[in-house]
């Protein structure tokens, strides 16, 4: 039997769990965020099948999502309910003879040995709808990368199989941020260098990518493009790489004794956080959105990792103290990330 990776992701997971909740909403555009008022600055953090019809997406201001599809059903985002449903999903998959590597709330990937992965896909696909009434897409590669990828080709409730063998046919003239880890920014700059599509990169010379992109991330974008990567999957506990915590202010910050205020506020809101993981943190960023819509991040590493609620704070103000915008703030945001390994 051959050895492959499947990549299982929930279809519109949230809205999924909210419309369980809510049957009535079956079939109508549903957007989550916030408090589930898109008159409050807020932004969506999913929206059904059919709200992205008319333009919906994560990310997106609810304000803005208002406009877009005025008929849509607005929900508060309610992070204990799709915890639950993320376990009973991950209990589904752990059922079944195979690895599983959990991400996150909606997607694992699985190691399997098998002589008809399809089959164990769709096998997979009614289990999870049968005990959770959860739909679910599946990919299968023979990597990581390659399922992951595949697993947007199959969307909604489908099954589709990127492998070596048929690579090149599908990914070869597609931008290179159709690649898993390659965003917009790093695009551009693959672009300039002439490097637009998944062919051109795989073909690049990787000294020159190391040159231009750095000695680790340059040669690393080459291997994505050849659809290579890991093909390890373990099954230890997913864990959280960090803990963050953010608010959207309903009027424009300005002074900047109360923006620090706030800061302060949130940092000891993500310590309490960080003491609840159990896990030291050992980097502090903080995130700032100012008006109209300028999103910046800076972060720094702390001297030693700490869970101290006055040294998560001190380290936010640290950063805070490096911006040099006086733009008003709409929002801001404060992360700290926990150390590779636990105390």
């Amino acid at each position: 039997m051959a050895a492959w990776i499947l990549h299982v992701d929930l279809d519109q997971f949230i809205a999924a769990v909210e419309v369980l909740r809510r049957p009535e909403l079956r079939g109508k555009p549903v957007v989550v965020g916030g408090t589930g008022d898109p008159t409050r600055r807020s932004v969506v953090a999913t929206a059904s099948y059919e709200a992205r019809e008319f333009g919906v997406h994560s990310g997106l201001p609810m304000r803005l999502a208002a406009r877009k599809c005025p008929d849509a059903v607005f929900l508060p985002h309610d992070p204990p309910a799709y915890d639950a449903a993320s376990a009973e999903v991950m209990a589904v998959l752990r059922s079944f003879d195979a690895v599983v590597e959990v991400l996150g709330w909606d997607e694992a990937f699985l190691g399997v040995s098998c002589s008809d992965p399809w089959a164990f896909a769709r096998s997979v696909q009614r289990s999870v709808l049968a005990r959770t009434a959860l739909s679910c897409s599946v990919g299968i590669g023979d990597s990581k990368l390659r399922a992951k990828l595949a697993t947007g080709f199959a969307k909604p409730a489908g099954v589709y199989e990127l492998t070596r063998d048929n690579w090149v046919e599908v990914m070869a003239d597609r931008p290179t941020d159709a690649l898993w880890g390659i965003g917009r920014k790093t695009a551009r700059k693959l672009a300039a260098l002439g490097y637009p599509t998944v062919a051109e990169l795989a073909r690049a010379d990787p000294s020159v990518l190391a040159a231009r992109l750095g000695p680790s991330v340059g040669p690393w974008c080459r291997t994505l493009a050849l659809g290579a990567g890991s093909t390890s999957v373990v099954s230890t506990p997913w864990a959280a790489r960090s803990r963050s915590r953010e608010t959207t202010f309903q009027e424009d910050l300005v002074a900047p004794a109360e923006i620090a205020a706030q800061v302060a506020v949130l940092a000891r809101r993500v310590a309490e956080d960080v003491v609840a993981e159990g896990r030291p943190a050992a980097r502090v960023a903080v995130k700032v959105r100012f008006a109209p819509f300028f999103t910046h991040t800076r972060s720094m590493t702390l001297p030693a990792p700490t869970s101290d609620a006055s040294s998560i704070e001190a380290a936010a103000l640290e950063v805070l103290s490096r911006f040099e915008d006086d733009r008003p703030v709409r929002l801001l945001g404060v992360r700290a990330e926990f150390s590779a390994v636990a105390e």
